[in-house]
């Protein structure tokens, strides 16, 4: 996939019986790896008295702010630091997998494409190896660097605060990255080699499915933004 990628997925599209596991297997441990690094940093934050804080900080009322220093203190543990974003994390790789391969799918027989369900599910898992690219350089960047990654993506483009489209548009710039861009590509490459796809069809198709993912994932956030009337909070999403 790294080096030969269109022969890669020129094979895997071809491919009638399940071949997704071994990559997604790959990106759940770069997955994993990364929570580790995160819950590592966080936990010598809180023992040194150091906490976090979110970007725009100094704009919260000083009862919301009181709130954060104490949801910082209980949720210091191990189930809160490891347990909870590890399943977290698996369970968005894997429904993130499963919803790019059904939406694709689903969106190439929209515009007139041929494929089966298989394929793009060992579409979906082989062009998300990326996002464990992603999650193994974010992992070796807290651990060398001894930080946490405060704005991931385009997220230091986003003005602190907002409302309404603002905090949506905070949360989407947060969730696009050139990993992003780098999967967009492997699908856009593994849809031509499908009966009937051709290049305008492949691009159609999964530029739907992306842009559709990209707002589920960021409903989350805005939702978060909105009831609790603090910064937006970026859902770790496949």
């Amino acid at each position: 996939m790294l080096i030969h990628p269109r022969s890669t997925l020129a094979w895997v599209v071809e491919q009638e019986r399940a071949v997704w596991l071994t990559p997604l297997l790959i990106i759940s441990l770069a997955a994993l790896l990364q929570v580790l690094a995160t819950g590592t940093i966080r936990r010598e934050m809180a023992m040194s008295g150091e906490v976090a804080l979110p970007p725009g900080f100094e704009y919260y009322a000083p009862s919301q702010q009181a709130q954060f220093y104490q949801a910082q203190a209980a949720t210091t543990s191990a189930t809160f630091v490891y347990v909870l974003p590890a399943a977290g994390a698996l369970f968005t790789a894997w429904m993130g997998w499963l919803f790019t391969g059904a939406g694709l799918h689903l969106a190439l027989t929209l515009v007139g494409g041929r494929s089966t369900s298989a394929s793009t599910l060992n579409l979906a898992a082989w062009a998300g190896i990326p996002y464990a690219v992603r999650s193994l350089v974010r992992a070796a960047f807290i651990y060398l660097a001894h930080r946490l990654i405060a704005s991931p993506g385009l997220g230091g483009f986003a003005p602190a605060g907002g409302e309404g489209l603002a905090v949506v548009a905070a949360v989407l710039l947060g969730l696009v990255d050139l990993y992003l861009i780098w999967h967009v590509l492997l699908l856009v490459t593994g849809v031509r080699n499908l009966p009937g796809a051709t290049a305008s069809k492949a691009w159609l198709a999964v530029g739907l499915t992306v842009l559709v993912g990209l707002l589920l994932q960021a409903a989350p956030g805005y939702l978060a933004a909105r009831l609790s009337g603090m910064t937006v909070i970026r859902p770790f999403l496949f």
